[in-house]
């Protein structure tokens, strides 16, 4: 990638309040640099601009981090090519990170990526259907996807895959209602801990991530 794009990824992610060193710097563009190279002939991603692949794959990934900080595993659904699950891996290099996707190229994809970087990341071609056993998919502290828009059929799902204690997080746009959001997670058997907005600073889109854990009782 060029000087633009670790410029943007530098400056984004100091704006959303994250400094990277430049190890995770340069695992960043690396992983950035394979992504559009595979993308050529595995479809990965709809987004080619380096300056907007810098802002909507990767600081909008690592803008995860306060909700993910303090975890030990983490579950990606619906992962594609490791969103958010790569960055937040290279940011958090003890974290272990399962991503899952149904399609195996995608998988191919993350498998090779991670090795080439040295992450602690396993791919799983697999569709998450509720089921961790059956699947070979585990149960994390921390379960995530980027994939699922609704959060009413999100977070029935993803609780199905949480481990003791750990936390759901739903990532949304512009529409965040508290409410509703505490109506669907009471439905699939959670509590809504937090509702963080945040501003991504090129295009100013405007983003949310709520965090659920088992509600007691």
């Amino acid at each position: 990638m060029d000087e633009p794009f670790r410029k943007m990824l530098e400056t984004g992610a100091l704006a959303i309040g994250l400094a990277l060193d430049g190890d995770s710097l340069d695992k960043l563009e690396r992983y950035a640099d394979r992504l559009m190279t595979w993308n050529r002939k595995v479809n990965l991603t709809a987004i080619t601009d380096p300056l907007e692949l810098a802002e909507k794959h990767m600081v909008d990934s690592l803008a995860l981090l306060p909700e993910v900080a303090g975890a030990a595993t983490l579950l990606d659904v619906g992962s594609g090519a490791g969103l958010p699950g790569i960055p937040l891996a290279i940011a958090l290099p003890s974290l272990d990170v399962t991503c899952c996707d149904s399609v195996a190229k995608k998988v191919a994809f993350v498998k090779a990526v991670s090795a080439e970087l040295g992450l602690r990341v396993r791919g799983a071609v697999a569709r998450a259907g509720g089921e961790p056993e059956r699947e070979g998919l585990p149960r994390a502290e921390v379960v995530v996807s980027r994939a699922f828009a609704d959060p009413a059929r999100w977070l029935p799902l993803a609780a199905r895959y949480l481990a003791p204690g750990g936390r759901v997080l739903v990532t949304l746009g512009r529409e965040s209602d508290g409410e509703g959001l505490r109506r669907d997670g009471a439905e699939a058997g959670l509590a809504l801990s937090s509702l963080r907005r945040f501003t991504l600073p090129r295009s100013g889109a405007q983003r949310a991530v709520a965090t659920f854990v088992a509600r007691a009782g």
